[in-house]
Parts: structure tokens; sequence; C-alpha cells
């Protein structure tokens, strides 16, 4: 397929954008640069994801969210404790990373859209985690004695959340300066 082709069809360009960067999302959430012991990690797999959001938009972004949902589910080898806690920390929280697709035509839609993906992704572990799992709260952490399941899951996830948003935003503000920022507009966008 040429790319004249692509361009006349740009549902299969958006079709073979996400399966690629899906892929590249699985690949790096394999190798994380820190793993917290109860799940979570520092790692660049939502940045392909929030690539494919702002430039495909809210519905095609929700939908390669979904796919990456269900990879993670399956993939991750990750911890729950129920199906509660599958259904929260894994599909509900990769599938918001899809609203960064409502950005996807402002100016700044990629950083806009990478905060409030990782800011929805947060909040769903940040009720998961003080409800599911309060009752593995430890007495201490980060040194601080722990009285309330709520303060502890806002340290324990906003840890590796604001590390992941803080890398994603720093890769983003990088590519803007080189020509592949035009991965970070809308398809057809100069």
């Amino acid at each position: 397929m040429n790319t004249k082709t692509l361009t006349r069809h740009p549902a299969v360009l958006a079709l073979c954008e996400g399966a690629l960067l899906i892929a590249l999302a699985e690949i790096l959430s394999l190798y994380p640069l820190y793993k917290m012991p109860w799940g979570g990690a520092i790692d660049l797999a939502m940045l392909p994801i929030f690539i494919y959001c702002v430039r495909w938009g809210f519905g095609p972004g929700m939908i390669a969210s979904l796919a990456h949902a269900v990879l993670q589910t399956l993939m991750e080898g990750g911890i729950a404790i129920g199906w509660e806690s599958i259904i929260g920390d894994f599909l509900v929280a990769y599938v918001v990373l899809g609203f960064a697709g409502l950005f996807w035509k402002m100016k700044g839609g990629f950083f806009i859209g990478t905060t409030v993906g990782c800011a929805l992704r947060f909040l769903v572990h940040y009720v998961v985690g003080a409800t599911i799992w309060a009752s593995y709260m430890p007495e201490v952490f980060f040194g601080m004695t722990m009285t309330t399941p709520w303060f502890y899951s806002a340290l324990y996830n906003g840890f590796y959340m604001v590390i992941d948003w803080a890398v994603i935003m720093l890769i983003g503000f990088l590519l803007v300066k080189t020509p592949a920022k035009n991965y970070l507009r809308p398809y057809g966008q100069k």
C-alpha cells in the first residue's frame, strides 16, 4: 500500500496507526522504569495511547484505550484481589485515557489531553485504592503514619502517576522541537 492510498483512506491509516501504537504501548509496559510493590509502575506505556488519541480524536481514542485496557488486563500480570479491582485498576483506569481525544483539535491538545488522561487514571486508581485495597494499607508509608486509606491511596498512586505524567510531558516537549511534532497534532493538520 502506498502513501497515496493511505491519504485517500484515512480510516485505514487510523486503524494501522492504532494497531502499531497499541502494540508499542504494550511493549513499553513490559519494561517499567520502576514497579510498585502492590501494582502500578512508572513506564512510558501511556505515551503512544495519548499520541493516538490526539491524532484521531475521542471516538477512535476510546476504542484504542479500550483495546489497551483489555491487553493490560490480560497480559500485565498485575495484582488484583477480585473482579472489582480488575475492572477498576485495569479496565476503567486505562479506558479513561481515551478522554485525551477530546482535546485533539485544540492548540496544545497533546499536553492538555495527557494531563486530563493522567488525572482521570489517577482518580480511578485513587478510589479503587481507598475502597478495595484499604485493608492492605500499611501502618507506615514513606515514613508517615497512615491513618486513612484515602491518604494512603493518594500517596501510593500519586507517586507513580505524577512521575508518569511528568515523563510523558517532558517527552512531548522534546518531540515538539523535532519533525516528530506532527504526530502530536490531529491527522492532516499542519
